[in-house]
Protein backbone atom coordinates (compact mmCIF):
# COMPACT_ATOMS: atom_id res chain seq x y z
CA UNK A 1 0.00 0.00 0.00
CA UNK A 2 1.06 3.30 -1.05
CA UNK A 3 2.38 5.04 2.45
CA UNK A 4 1.21 8.67 1.88
CA UNK A 5 -2.27 7.08 0.77
CA UNK A 6 -2.37 5.33 4.38
CA UNK A 7 -1.11 8.54 6.46
CA UNK A 8 -3.80 10.90 4.56
CA UNK A 9 -6.48 7.98 5.51
CA UNK A 10 -5.27 7.64 8.53
CA UNK A 11 -5.36 11.75 9.54
CA UNK A 12 -8.99 11.81 8.23
CA UNK A 13 -9.89 8.89 9.81
CA UNK A 14 -8.69 10.62 12.94
CA UNK A 15 -11.84 13.01 13.35
CA UNK A 16 -13.93 9.38 13.66
CA UNK A 17 -11.57 8.59 17.05
CA UNK A 18 -12.74 12.76 18.31
CA UNK A 19 -15.86 11.38 17.49
CA UNK A 20 -16.11 8.44 19.31
CA UNK A 21 -13.69 10.14 22.07
CA UNK A 22 -16.54 13.34 22.52
CA UNK A 23 -19.33 11.20 21.92
CA UNK A 24 -18.50 8.91 25.41
CA UNK A 25 -16.17 10.88 27.60
CA UNK A 26 -19.13 12.78 29.36
CA UNK A 27 -20.21 9.90 30.90
CA UNK A 28 -17.58 10.05 33.50
CA UNK A 29 -18.81 14.29 34.18
CA UNK A 30 -22.18 13.65 33.73
CA UNK A 31 -23.22 13.32 37.55
CA UNK A 32 -20.84 15.80 38.70
CA UNK A 33 -22.13 18.57 36.65
CA UNK A 34 -25.72 18.13 37.46
CA UNK A 35 -24.64 18.48 41.34
CA UNK A 36 -22.47 21.51 40.26
CA UNK A 37 -25.22 23.22 38.97
CA UNK A 38 -27.97 21.95 40.14
CA UNK A 39 -29.74 20.20 37.46
CA UNK A 40 -33.17 18.98 37.15
CA UNK A 41 -33.58 15.62 35.98
CA UNK A 42 -35.35 16.81 32.46
CA UNK A 43 -32.47 20.12 31.80
CA UNK A 44 -30.04 17.87 32.61
CA UNK A 45 -30.79 15.31 29.87
CA UNK A 46 -30.91 18.13 27.53
CA UNK A 47 -27.59 19.56 28.37
CA UNK A 48 -26.00 15.98 28.30
CA UNK A 49 -28.14 15.74 25.09
CA UNK A 50 -26.79 18.80 23.76
CA UNK A 51 -24.19 17.09 21.45
CA UNK A 52 -26.38 14.57 20.10
CA UNK A 53 -28.53 17.03 18.44
CA UNK A 54 -25.54 19.06 16.92
CA UNK A 55 -24.48 16.08 15.81
CA UNK A 56 -27.76 15.67 13.90
CA UNK A 57 -27.54 19.22 12.88
CA UNK A 58 -23.73 18.57 11.71
CA UNK A 59 -25.08 15.52 9.61
CA UNK A 60 -27.66 17.73 7.90
CA UNK A 61 -25.76 20.00 6.74
CA UNK A 62 -22.60 18.46 6.42
CA UNK A 63 -22.06 18.68 2.83
CA UNK A 64 -22.35 21.90 1.98
CA UNK A 65 -19.16 23.22 3.56
CA UNK A 66 -17.68 19.80 2.12
CA UNK A 67 -18.86 20.57 -1.39
CA UNK A 68 -18.01 24.48 -1.22
CA UNK A 69 -14.76 24.63 0.53
CA UNK A 70 -13.57 21.38 -0.33
CA UNK A 71 -12.59 17.99 1.59
CA UNK A 72 -9.56 18.90 3.22
CA UNK A 73 -10.72 22.46 4.51
CA UNK A 74 -13.83 21.24 5.78
CA UNK A 75 -11.63 18.46 8.22
CA UNK A 76 -9.70 21.00 9.10
CA UNK A 77 -12.90 23.01 10.21
CA UNK A 78 -13.89 19.91 12.37
CA UNK A 79 -10.56 20.26 13.97
CA UNK A 80 -10.91 23.29 14.93
CA UNK A 81 -14.85 22.57 16.16
CA UNK A 82 -13.92 19.74 18.03
CA UNK A 83 -10.91 22.03 19.96
CA UNK A 84 -12.93 24.91 20.74
CA UNK A 85 -15.78 22.90 21.54
CA UNK A 86 -13.08 21.03 24.23
CA UNK A 87 -11.62 23.82 25.60
CA UNK A 88 -14.66 25.64 25.87
CA UNK A 89 -16.70 22.74 27.90
CA UNK A 90 -13.64 22.25 30.20
CA UNK A 91 -14.09 25.94 31.59
CA UNK A 92 -17.91 26.43 31.24
CA UNK A 93 -18.73 28.17 34.42
CA UNK A 94 -22.54 28.06 33.82
CA UNK A 95 -24.77 25.45 32.51
CA UNK A 96 -25.75 27.60 29.13
CA UNK A 97 -22.41 28.02 28.11
CA UNK A 98 -21.22 24.27 28.83
CA UNK A 99 -24.62 22.84 26.37
CA UNK A 100 -23.14 25.46 23.70
CA UNK A 101 -19.78 24.51 24.09
CA UNK A 102 -20.93 20.70 23.71
CA UNK A 103 -23.25 21.31 20.92
CA UNK A 104 -20.42 22.68 18.95
CA UNK A 105 -18.64 19.53 19.34
CA UNK A 106 -21.37 17.42 18.29
CA UNK A 107 -22.27 19.64 14.88
CA UNK A 108 -18.19 18.30 14.34
CA UNK A 109 -19.08 14.83 14.70
CA UNK A 110 -21.85 15.04 12.49
CA UNK A 111 -20.07 16.63 9.90
CA UNK A 112 -16.99 14.55 10.07
CA UNK A 113 -19.11 11.57 9.40
CA UNK A 114 -19.90 13.58 5.96
CA UNK A 115 -16.39 14.13 5.33
CA UNK A 116 -13.72 11.95 6.80
CA UNK A 117 -15.11 8.80 5.13
CA UNK A 118 -16.09 10.82 1.70
CA UNK A 119 -12.13 11.97 1.55
CA UNK A 120 -10.96 8.55 1.98
CA UNK A 121 -13.03 6.95 -0.28
CA UNK A 122 -12.39 9.70 -3.32
CA UNK A 123 -7.97 9.38 -2.32
CA UNK A 124 -8.40 5.35 -2.35
CA UNK A 125 -7.95 2.51 -5.32
CA UNK A 126 -10.66 0.27 -4.98
CA UNK A 127 -8.88 -2.96 -3.85
CA UNK A 128 -8.15 -0.95 -0.47
CA UNK A 129 -11.10 1.05 -0.20
CA UNK A 130 -12.91 -0.73 1.92
CA UNK A 131 -10.69 -1.26 4.80
CA UNK A 132 -9.20 2.51 4.53
CA UNK A 133 -12.77 4.12 4.67
CA UNK A 134 -13.60 1.27 7.59
CA UNK A 135 -10.52 2.99 9.35
CA UNK A 136 -12.90 5.68 10.19
CA UNK A 137 -15.61 3.25 12.31
CA UNK A 138 -12.39 1.82 13.97
CA UNK A 139 -11.38 5.20 15.02
CA UNK A 140 -14.88 5.59 16.12
CA UNK A 141 -14.65 2.51 18.61
CA UNK A 142 -10.92 3.04 19.65
CA UNK A 143 -11.85 6.70 20.46
CA UNK A 144 -15.24 5.57 23.11
CA UNK A 145 -12.40 3.16 24.34
CA UNK A 146 -9.73 5.39 24.78
CA UNK A 147 -12.66 7.70 26.83
CA UNK A 148 -13.58 5.25 29.01
CA UNK A 149 -9.66 4.75 30.39
CA UNK A 150 -9.37 8.70 30.54
CA UNK A 151 -12.12 9.05 32.57
CA UNK A 152 -10.69 6.25 35.37
CA UNK A 153 -7.38 7.59 34.70
CA UNK A 154 -8.56 11.57 35.94
CA UNK A 155 -11.24 10.34 37.75
CA UNK A 156 -9.01 10.96 40.98
CA UNK A 157 -8.11 14.77 40.11
CA UNK A 158 -10.68 16.63 42.95
CA UNK A 159 -13.70 18.52 42.22
CA UNK A 160 -12.58 19.40 38.63
CA UNK A 161 -11.40 16.30 37.56
CA UNK A 162 -14.54 16.88 35.34
CA UNK A 163 -13.12 19.20 33.74
CA UNK A 164 -9.88 17.55 32.55
CA UNK A 165 -11.71 14.84 31.44
CA UNK A 166 -13.90 17.17 28.91
CA UNK A 167 -10.56 19.43 28.56
CA UNK A 168 -8.10 16.27 27.64
CA UNK A 169 -9.46 16.12 24.46
CA UNK A 170 -7.71 19.46 22.88
CA UNK A 171 -4.77 17.59 22.78
CA UNK A 172 -5.83 14.98 19.86
CA UNK A 173 -7.80 17.85 18.54
CA UNK A 174 -4.91 20.06 17.86
CA UNK A 175 -2.76 17.12 16.57
CA UNK A 176 -5.92 16.49 14.67
CA UNK A 177 -5.95 19.61 12.91
CA UNK A 178 -2.07 20.45 12.53
CA UNK A 179 -1.85 16.82 10.49
CA UNK A 180 -4.97 18.11 8.27
CA UNK A 181 -2.88 20.77 7.02
CA UNK A 182 -0.63 18.13 5.72
CA UNK A 183 -2.73 16.06 3.56
CA UNK A 184 -4.16 17.27 -0.50
CA UNK A 185 -7.41 18.08 -1.18
CA UNK A 186 -9.43 14.98 -2.85
CA UNK A 187 -8.79 14.92 -6.89
CA UNK A 188 -12.32 14.27 -7.60
CA UNK A 189 -13.38 17.30 -5.84
CA UNK A 190 -10.59 19.11 -7.57
CA UNK A 191 -11.65 17.59 -11.06
CA UNK A 192 -15.40 17.49 -10.63
CA UNK A 193 -16.21 20.71 -8.26
CA UNK A 194 -13.35 23.38 -9.00
CA UNK A 195 -12.23 22.51 -12.18
CA UNK A 196 -8.73 22.14 -11.17
CA UNK A 197 -6.91 19.55 -13.68
CA UNK A 198 -3.41 19.96 -13.42
CA UNK A 199 -4.20 20.01 -9.31
CA UNK A 200 -6.04 16.41 -9.21
CA UNK A 201 -3.97 15.45 -11.86
CA UNK A 202 -0.65 15.96 -9.27
CA UNK A 203 -2.80 14.51 -6.07
CA UNK A 204 -3.40 11.10 -8.96
CA UNK A 205 -0.21 11.11 -9.36
CA UNK A 206 1.18 10.65 -5.55
CA UNK A 207 -1.98 8.35 -5.40
CA UNK A 208 -0.57 6.03 -7.85
CA UNK A 209 2.90 6.93 -8.46
CA UNK A 210 3.74 4.00 -10.67
CA UNK A 211 1.12 5.11 -12.97
CA UNK A 212 2.47 6.44 -16.51
CA UNK A 213 0.79 10.15 -17.66
CA UNK A 214 -1.65 8.39 -20.26
CA UNK A 215 -3.03 6.54 -17.40
CA UNK A 216 -3.94 9.00 -15.18
CA UNK A 217 -4.91 11.45 -17.77
CA UNK A 218 -7.56 8.48 -18.14
CA UNK A 219 -8.68 8.48 -14.90
CA UNK A 220 -9.03 11.90 -14.94
CA UNK A 221 -10.88 12.06 -18.10
CA UNK A 222 -13.49 9.37 -16.65
CA UNK A 223 -13.94 11.02 -13.46
CA UNK A 224 -14.59 14.26 -15.58
CA UNK A 225 -17.15 12.20 -17.61
CA UNK A 226 -18.96 10.35 -15.10
CA UNK A 227 -19.35 13.65 -13.29
CA UNK A 228 -20.99 15.64 -16.63
CA UNK A 229 -22.99 12.54 -17.39
CA UNK A 230 -24.80 12.93 -14.09
CA UNK A 231 -24.67 16.94 -13.78
CA UNK A 232 -27.12 16.83 -17.17
CA UNK A 233 -29.98 16.84 -15.07
CA UNK A 234 -30.27 19.08 -11.87
CA UNK A 235 -31.30 18.06 -8.44
CA UNK A 236 -30.73 15.33 -6.10
CA UNK A 237 -33.91 14.20 -5.23
CA UNK A 238 -34.27 12.68 -8.85
CA UNK A 239 -35.50 9.31 -9.91
CA UNK A 240 -31.61 8.61 -11.35
CA UNK A 241 -30.57 8.69 -7.80
CA UNK A 242 -33.59 7.00 -6.56
CA UNK A 243 -31.33 3.02 -5.76
CA UNK A 244 -28.57 4.99 -3.83
CA UNK A 245 -30.69 6.95 -1.94
CA UNK A 246 -32.83 4.51 -1.09
CA UNK A 247 -29.64 2.36 -0.07
CA UNK A 248 -28.10 4.96 2.10
CA UNK A 249 -31.30 5.52 3.86
CA UNK A 250 -32.07 1.68 4.52
CA UNK A 251 -28.40 1.13 5.42
CA UNK A 252 -28.70 3.86 8.29
CA UNK A 253 -31.90 3.17 9.38
CA UNK A 254 -31.30 -0.71 9.89
CA UNK A 255 -28.43 0.43 11.18
CA UNK A 256 -30.00 1.97 14.59
CA UNK A 257 -33.45 -0.30 14.62
CA UNK A 258 -31.06 -3.18 15.33
CA UNK A 259 -31.20 -1.43 18.49
CA UNK A 260 -27.12 -0.79 18.99
CA UNK A 261 -26.84 2.72 20.09
CA UNK A 262 -29.65 2.27 23.17
CA UNK A 263 -27.53 -1.27 23.87
CA UNK A 264 -24.18 0.75 23.98
CA UNK A 265 -25.24 3.41 26.11
CA UNK A 266 -27.58 1.40 28.48
CA UNK A 267 -25.97 -1.83 28.87
CA UNK A 268 -25.24 -1.45 32.18
CA UNK A 269 -28.93 -1.01 32.84
CA UNK A 270 -29.50 -4.22 30.58
CA UNK A 271 -26.84 -6.10 32.42
CA UNK A 272 -28.69 -4.97 35.89
CA UNK A 273 -32.10 -6.05 34.74
CA UNK A 274 -30.47 -9.89 34.26
CA UNK A 275 -29.91 -9.77 38.07
CA UNK A 276 -25.87 -8.77 38.00
CA UNK A 277 -24.79 -6.35 40.54
CA UNK A 278 -23.75 -2.46 39.50
CA UNK A 279 -20.51 -3.44 39.68
CA UNK A 280 -20.36 -6.41 37.57
CA UNK A 281 -22.70 -4.52 35.00
CA UNK A 282 -20.06 -2.09 34.66
CA UNK A 283 -17.53 -4.64 34.07
CA UNK A 284 -19.32 -6.18 31.59
CA UNK A 285 -19.87 -3.14 30.06
CA UNK A 286 -15.78 -2.62 29.30
CA UNK A 287 -16.12 -6.08 28.06
CA UNK A 288 -18.22 -4.55 25.40
CA UNK A 289 -16.06 -1.83 24.20
CA UNK A 290 -13.10 -4.62 24.26
CA UNK A 291 -15.09 -6.60 21.74
CA UNK A 292 -16.58 -4.00 19.80
CA UNK A 293 -12.96 -2.76 18.76
CA UNK A 294 -11.59 -6.58 18.41
CA UNK A 295 -14.01 -7.27 16.07
CA UNK A 296 -14.31 -4.37 14.61
CA UNK A 297 -10.60 -4.80 13.25
CA UNK A 298 -12.34 -8.15 12.07
CA UNK A 299 -14.48 -6.56 10.31
CA UNK A 300 -12.24 -3.98 8.33
CA UNK A 301 -9.38 -6.92 7.43
CA UNK A 302 -12.50 -8.96 5.78
CA UNK A 303 -14.09 -6.09 3.88
CA UNK A 304 -11.97 -5.94 0.91
CA UNK A 305 -11.92 -10.04 0.94
CA UNK A 306 -15.44 -10.83 1.22
CA UNK A 307 -16.97 -7.29 0.45
CA UNK A 308 -19.94 -5.25 2.18
CA UNK A 309 -22.56 -7.45 1.16
CA UNK A 310 -21.23 -10.66 2.42
CA UNK A 311 -20.85 -8.80 5.59
CA UNK A 312 -23.92 -7.21 5.98
CA UNK A 313 -25.25 -10.86 5.31
CA UNK A 314 -23.25 -12.51 8.00
CA UNK A 315 -23.81 -9.81 10.75
CA UNK A 316 -27.51 -9.88 9.62
CA UNK A 317 -27.37 -13.43 10.87
CA UNK A 318 -25.52 -13.03 13.65
CA UNK A 319 -27.98 -10.26 14.75
CA UNK A 320 -30.91 -12.45 14.38
CA UNK A 321 -29.66 -15.14 16.35
CA UNK A 322 -27.84 -13.15 19.56
CA UNK A 323 -31.13 -10.81 19.79
CA UNK A 324 -33.60 -13.80 19.27
CA UNK A 325 -32.12 -15.43 22.23
CA UNK A 326 -31.77 -12.28 24.24
CA UNK A 327 -35.65 -11.89 23.88
CA UNK A 328 -36.03 -15.35 24.64
CA UNK A 329 -33.95 -15.82 27.70
CA UNK A 330 -36.25 -12.80 29.08
CA UNK A 331 -39.38 -14.45 28.28
CA UNK A 332 -38.35 -17.56 30.00
CA UNK A 333 -35.85 -16.45 32.50
CA UNK A 334 -32.91 -17.56 31.71
CA UNK A 335 -30.97 -14.26 32.23
CA UNK A 336 -27.58 -16.17 32.69
CA UNK A 337 -26.99 -16.46 28.56
CA UNK A 338 -28.04 -12.56 28.21
CA UNK A 339 -24.49 -11.40 28.59
CA UNK A 340 -22.83 -13.46 26.19
CA UNK A 341 -25.87 -12.56 23.47
CA UNK A 342 -25.01 -9.14 23.91
CA UNK A 343 -21.16 -9.64 23.39
CA UNK A 344 -22.27 -11.62 20.36
CA UNK A 345 -24.74 -8.73 19.09
CA UNK A 346 -21.56 -6.41 19.23
CA UNK A 347 -19.64 -8.77 17.21
CA UNK A 348 -22.01 -9.38 14.75
CA UNK A 349 -22.39 -5.73 14.17
CA UNK A 350 -18.92 -4.89 14.46
CA UNK A 351 -18.20 -7.00 11.51
CA UNK A 352 -21.40 -6.01 9.71
CA UNK A 353 -22.93 -2.85 9.83
CA UNK A 354 -20.19 -1.57 11.89
CA UNK A 355 -17.33 -1.89 9.22
CA UNK A 356 -19.71 -1.48 6.18
CA UNK A 357 -22.39 1.58 6.75
CA UNK A 358 -20.03 4.56 6.55
CA UNK A 359 -17.86 2.42 3.63
CA UNK A 360 -21.34 1.47 1.74
CA UNK A 361 -22.51 5.33 1.75
CA UNK A 362 -19.33 7.19 0.42
CA UNK A 363 -19.15 5.04 -2.57
CA UNK A 364 -22.68 4.39 -4.14
CA UNK A 365 -23.17 8.20 -5.28
CA UNK A 366 -21.33 9.85 -8.05
CA UNK A 367 -19.01 13.23 -7.23
CA UNK A 368 -21.01 16.01 -7.45
CA UNK A 369 -23.82 14.56 -5.48
CA UNK A 370 -21.56 12.25 -3.07
CA UNK A 371 -21.31 14.95 -0.12
CA UNK A 372 -25.27 15.08 0.07
CA UNK A 373 -25.92 11.59 -0.14
CA UNK A 374 -23.62 11.34 2.77
CA UNK A 375 -25.48 13.66 4.69
CA UNK A 376 -28.35 12.09 3.71
CA UNK A 377 -27.26 8.74 5.08
CA UNK A 378 -25.17 10.43 8.03
CA UNK A 379 -28.29 12.40 9.17
CA UNK A 380 -31.03 9.36 9.03
CA UNK A 381 -28.47 7.44 11.48
CA UNK A 382 -28.10 9.95 13.99
CA UNK A 383 -32.04 10.95 13.67
CA UNK A 384 -32.97 7.48 14.45
CA UNK A 385 -29.96 7.17 17.29
CA UNK A 386 -30.88 10.16 18.78
CA UNK A 387 -34.85 9.57 19.03
CA UNK A 388 -34.20 5.86 20.14
CA UNK A 389 -31.36 6.61 22.99
CA UNK A 390 -34.46 9.23 24.13
CA UNK A 391 -37.11 6.68 24.24
CA UNK A 392 -35.12 3.30 24.96
CA UNK A 393 -35.50 4.41 29.15
CA UNK A 394 -38.87 5.01 28.81
CA UNK A 395 -39.42 1.90 26.88
CA UNK A 396 -37.76 -0.24 29.27
CA UNK A 397 -40.33 1.02 32.21
CA UNK A 398 -43.18 0.61 30.27
CA UNK A 399 -42.28 -2.65 27.92
CA UNK A 400 -40.98 -5.95 29.04
CA UNK A 401 -37.29 -6.37 27.95
CA UNK A 402 -38.25 -9.46 25.86
CA UNK A 403 -40.61 -7.36 23.42
CA UNK A 404 -38.03 -4.69 22.66
CA UNK A 405 -35.59 -7.47 21.88
CA UNK A 406 -37.87 -9.27 19.41
CA UNK A 407 -38.78 -6.16 17.98
CA UNK A 408 -34.99 -5.22 17.13
CA UNK A 409 -34.70 -9.08 16.18
CA UNK A 410 -37.60 -8.58 13.57
CA UNK A 411 -36.38 -5.75 12.18
CA UNK A 412 -33.18 -7.40 11.65
CA UNK A 413 -35.08 -10.11 9.36
CA UNK A 414 -35.99 -7.23 7.25
CA UNK A 415 -32.48 -6.09 6.81
CA UNK A 416 -31.65 -9.65 5.73
CA UNK A 417 -34.45 -9.44 3.30
CA UNK A 418 -32.95 -5.96 2.12
CA UNK A 419 -29.54 -7.49 1.75
CA UNK A 420 -30.57 -10.30 -0.30
CA UNK A 421 -32.95 -8.93 -2.64
CA UNK A 422 -30.99 -4.61 -3.10
CA UNK A 423 -27.67 -4.27 -1.92
CA UNK A 424 -25.34 -4.51 -4.38
CA UNK A 425 -21.44 -5.63 -3.94
CA UNK A 426 -19.14 -2.95 -4.51
CA UNK A 427 -15.70 -4.55 -3.24
CA UNK A 428 -13.26 -4.05 -6.34
CA UNK A 429 -14.87 -1.35 -8.19
CA UNK A 430 -14.22 2.09 -9.19
CA UNK A 431 -16.28 4.89 -7.90
CA UNK A 432 -17.36 5.67 -11.40
CA UNK A 433 -17.77 2.07 -12.35
CA UNK A 434 -20.36 1.55 -9.29
CA UNK A 435 -22.14 4.55 -10.73
CA UNK A 436 -22.77 2.85 -13.77
CA UNK A 437 -23.40 -0.58 -11.88
CA UNK A 438 -26.25 1.35 -10.09
CA UNK A 439 -27.55 3.11 -13.53
CA UNK A 440 -26.79 6.57 -12.06
CA UNK A 441 -28.28 9.08 -14.57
Amino acid sequence: MNHRLFLWSLVSALAGFLFGFDTVVISGAEKTIQALWGLSPKLHGVVIGAALWGTVLGSLVGSWPTDRFGRKKTLLGIGLLFLVGSIWSALATDVYSFMIARFLGGIAIGVSTVAAPLYIAEISPPEQRGRLTGMFQFNIVFGILIAFVSNSMLAGMGEDAWRWMLGVMAVPSLIYTVACLCIPESPRWLLSRKGDRAGGLAVLKLISPNASEAELEAGADAMIATNRETGTAQGFWRSGLRKPILIAFLVAFFNQLSGINAILYFAPRIFELTGLGQDAALLQSVGIGITNLVFTFVGLWLIDRLGRRTLLTIGSFGYIVSLGLCSWAFFTGHYSIVPACIFAFIAAHAIGQGAVIWVLISEIFPSQYRAMGQSLGSFTHWIFAALLTTLFPYLVDAVAPGFIFLSFCSMMVLQLLWVSLMVPETKGRSLEEIQVDLGIR
